[in-house]
């Protein structure tokens, strides 16, 4: 007998549907190694971890291009920084020279004669008539001025000392006394050059190197870190010689002070 369409149809969604229940049975027996679902998801964890270790080393690598950039720039600022100390080494120089000249010139004024011309490396000073070497005094203070003139520390400070030590009361005895401080603040011998500093003050108030002398008194201070007194010693050249360039530079240096320093 001769089978109806509907049944037909009937049959066949039956099927399917038996087939599907099957396949999906299945699935859910399948071992997670073998399981298209967890598979899928191992593999997008695996690719997730590649893209994380890429965006790491991708951060590694910015963070040491920076690091590199910014060593650059140190590098840079230290060149500038050593440009600007050589700049101040000369600055000093030509200081240490016109400071020479115009002692000699006072040098040759004090002693009743004209202005002389500096010697020539390696002879004796000449007096304003041109004939005798000068007396003990000048030339003792010349060859000691020459020496620190030439960064010859060790010399100019035995020169100076063996001047003072001499001619304790002659004129230039204060400048020998400025001097022989400069000598060791230029060794960065603090704790000397602040107890010839400090001389220059007690010995000899009017003198024209009192302002600078009280000057250096205050950065050697600074430099030993004694910033209380350092404070103390610039301020008063402020006070005592105000407007001179002794008063600018000590109040430049006076803003370099640490804040809260004792």
């Amino acid at each position: 007998m001769a089978r109806q369409p509907g049944s037909v149809f009937r049959l066949a969604g039956v099927g399917c549907v038996a087939a599907l229940t099957l396949a999906l049975v299945g699935c859910a027996t399948l071992p997670p190694e073998e399981d298209p679902v967890q598979i899928r998801l191992n593999d997008l964890d695996t690719r997730l971890a590649k893209i994380e270790r890429v965006v790491t080393n991708q951060s590694l690598l910015d963070l040491s291009q920076r690091i590199d950039a910014l060593q650059a720039e140190v590098r840079s600022l230290r060149g500038q920084a050593e440009e600007l100390d050589n700049g101040t080494q000369a600055a000093r120089k030509q200081q240490r020279d016109l400071y020479t000249d115009l002692d000699k010139r006072l040098l040759a004024l004090e002693s009743g004669g004209t202005a002389i011309a500096p010697a020539a490396a390696g002879t004796a000073p000449l007096t304003a008539t041109g004939g005798a070497p000068a007396d003990a005094p000048q030339l003792a203070y010349g060859k000691a001025f020459d020496a620190l003139k030439a960064a010859n520390y060790p010399v100019a400070i035995a020169g100076f000392r063996g001047f003072l030590g001499t001619y304790s009361r002659h004129v230039l005895a204060d400048n020998a006394q400025y001097w022989l401080g400069e000598a060791y603040y230029v060794t960065r011998d603090y704790d000397n050059a602040l107890a010839a500093f400090s001389r220059v003050g007690s010995e000899w108030p009017t003198s024209s190197k009192a302002a600078d002398a009280l000057l250096k008194v205050g950065y050697s201070q600074f430099e030993l870190k004694r910033y209380r007194e350092a404070r103390e010693s610039l301020t008063e050249v402020g006070t005592r010689f105000p407007g001179t360039d002794a008063a600018r530079l000590a109040a430049e240096r006076i803003r370099r002070i640490p804040e809260g320093s004792r």
